[in-house]
């Protein structure tokens, strides 16, 4: 009986970190879409090859781009349940989103500098 009830409480605790730890970008990306800045959130992972080849790519435009447009990677495996909320269903996805918080275009699998900018250019971002 008492190890069950250790068993019980290990699995409680360790699912009230999950859902804690899986939080943990939800205010980033809240905060990116209420700045009045086109958003660019990248949601991959970092075992996945493609989404590896990009981070490079995001982080670069991360700094190039600081003040005129936000840039974010959600680690999907880290934070599992964020997937489904915003119906991600490959990696990585990236989602655009207007300088109101408005998705305006989502692309599915690896996207190179050149396409993102665009991507921002025709978010307005100069």
């Amino acid at each position: 009986m008492r190890k069950l009830l250790v068993a019980v409480l290990l699995v409680a605790s360790f699912a009230t970190f999950a859902r804690a730890e899986s939080k943990v970008s939800e205010p980033i990306i809240r905060q990116a879409l209420a700045s009045g800045r086109p958003t660019l959130v990248d949601f991959g992972a970092a075992f996945c090859i493609p989404c590896r080849r990009m981070k490079p790519i995001l982080d670069s435009l991360k700094t190039e781009y600081a003040g005129r447009a936000n840039v974010i990677f959600v680690d999907i495996k880290q934070e599992r349940d964020i997937a489904s909320r915003y119906r991600i269903m490959i990696m990585p996805t990236q989602v655009f989103y207007d300088a109101k918080g408005k998705e305006v275009k989502r692309h599915m699998g690896f996207m190179d500098k050149p396409e993102i900018i665009a991507e921002f250019k025709a978010l307005g971002v100069k």
